[in-house]
């Protein structure tokens, strides 16, 4: 079955750096876009970055050039990789994928930037 699972959250402070990861198994990686969703307390969850199976790259307003999405299809992982991190950029950071009629999600990972 479809299984994604992210790591690498964690407590960082403004202006510093982190990479999450996400690893998925169940399906064939390399023919699917990936995303990256965040979930800040008492609001909905948004759309931060995708990247398409030609490795093309679309980000959330609020991120451009501060993250950066990457796959490794021979991993059969994808990156996401959080510079200049801001206390708004605290949430569950989800990784996600649309395999026909059906999304999936991982558990997420949180991330809190904070002082």
């Amino acid at each position: 079955q479809v299984q994604l699972v992210e790591s690498g959250g964690g407590l960082v402070q403004p202006g510093g750096s982190l990479r999450v990861s996400c690893a998925a198994s169940g399906f064939t990686f390399r023919t699917y876009a990936m995303s990256w969703y965040r979930q800040a307390p008492g609001k909905e969850r948004e759309s931060v970055a995708t990247i398409s199976t030609r490795y093309n790259k679309d980000y959330a307003d609020s991120v451009k050039g501060r993250f950066t999405i990457s796959r490794d299809n021979d991993a059969n992982t994808v990156y996401l990789q959080m510079n200049s991190l801001k206390p708004e950029d605290t949430a569950v950071y989800y990784c996600t994928t649309m395999i026909g009629l059906d999304r999936y999600w991982g558990q997420g990972t949180q991330v809190t930037v904070s002082s």
